[in-house]
Formats: structure tokens, sequence, C-alpha cells
């Protein structure tokens, strides 16, 4: 019997299904997980966070990267970026995740920074910007529209991270990943 590697990247999903386009991570890796080849989930580790908390960070393994997947304010409804995390709080103007209502991003970065042995895990932010936050309220149309941008740009950099070919989204190009923020090359939709 072949023994499985420990996961690799600990995928950080954020938000609240019940608050509309917060639920928009969510609802991308629901339908993205499945598409995903065998060798690539081996390497995974999906947690579910309604908020990205500094322990989701301080108990990212050495060696293991995270990927935390939002719906973020700061950029246009519907565009999609990706960027390392550290820029999150190295940036004043960067997008910043919605979903963290606990501490002020900066701040659970800066905590996990300091109480993790070797500073902030090494990983990258992938959000789509949001239109509306609403208890009850439905994924806006600006996310809707752009929601195979979105998993196509989480597969990529799940792909990139694990050195697993074929991690893009079935019917959806490839997302640059090359370490900058990126987005939808049309641009956001209303």
């Amino acid at each position: 019997m072949n023994q499985l590697a420990p996961p690799s990247v600990r995928l950080l999903v954020c938000g609240n299904a019940d608050r509309g386009d917060d639920g928009a991570a969510l609802s991308a890796v629901a339908t993205l997980l499945p598409s995903l080849p065998a060798a690539l989930l081996e390497r995974l580790e999906v947690r579910r966070c309604g908020q990205l908390r500094v322990e989701d960070l301080i108990d990212v393994r050495a060696g293991e990267v995270a990927v935390v997947v939002d719906a973020a304010v700061g950029i246009s409804p519907g565009r999609v970026v990706t960027m390392p995390i550290g820029a999150i709080t190295a940036d004043g103007i960067a997008p910043t995740p919605r979903s963290s209502h606990e501490l002020p991003i900066d701040q659970v970065l800066g905590l996990a920074a300091t109480l993790r042995p070797g500073g902030l895990p090494e990983g990258t932010f992938v959000g789509i910007g949001g239109r509306r936050f609403g208890y009850g309220r439905p994924l806006s149309r600006s996310v809707r529209l752009n929601m195979a941008t979105f998993q196509a740009a989480i597969a990529a950099e799940l792909a990139r991270l694990t050195q697993v070919p074929g991690g893009s989204a079935p019917g959806v190009g490839r997302s640059s990943s090359a370490g900058g923020r990126t987005g939808d090359p049309a641009g956001p939709l209303p």
C-alpha cells in the first residue's frame, strides 16, 4: 500500500454563504474541487474559515504553503486578484479579504508573522471583488459572471504550488499567477 505524502498546500476558504458576495469563495471551491486532478487533491488540505483568524495561519506547518481564498474589498466588483499573502500587509492600497471581521487583516497577518515560528507562512491570496455583503443576499451579478475566472485563478495557483499540471478549471483558461496582482483581462462586469 502506498502511503500519501503530507499535504503541501493548505487552502483556507473564507466567507459566509448567507452574506451575499462573502460566500463567493465557498461557492467557487465547492464546485472546483471535484474537477481537480487526484494528484493535486492528495497534496491539498482544505479548511473552511468563516473569517481568517491568526490561528489559521499559525497552524500552517513548516514546508506547507497557504492559499487564502475570499471575496475582497478595495477592488472593483468581479475583478479577480492573485497576490502574495505578505503583500497585503506591505501595501496600504492592496485588496483586503472581506471575511476578516475579528481583526483588521493587517493585524491578523502581523500577529501571525510574530507568533508563528519562522514568521508568516509562504502563500497566496486569491480574491474576487465583491459588491454586496448583506445577510440573505445572493451573489451579485459581478461575482456570478466572473466566477469561472475566479475558479481558474484558484486552480492555477493550486497547480503552481503543488506542481501538478492540469489544475485549471474545466473549460476555463488559466489565470496568470506570477506573484503580482492579476485580474480579468476584460475587466470587471457590473
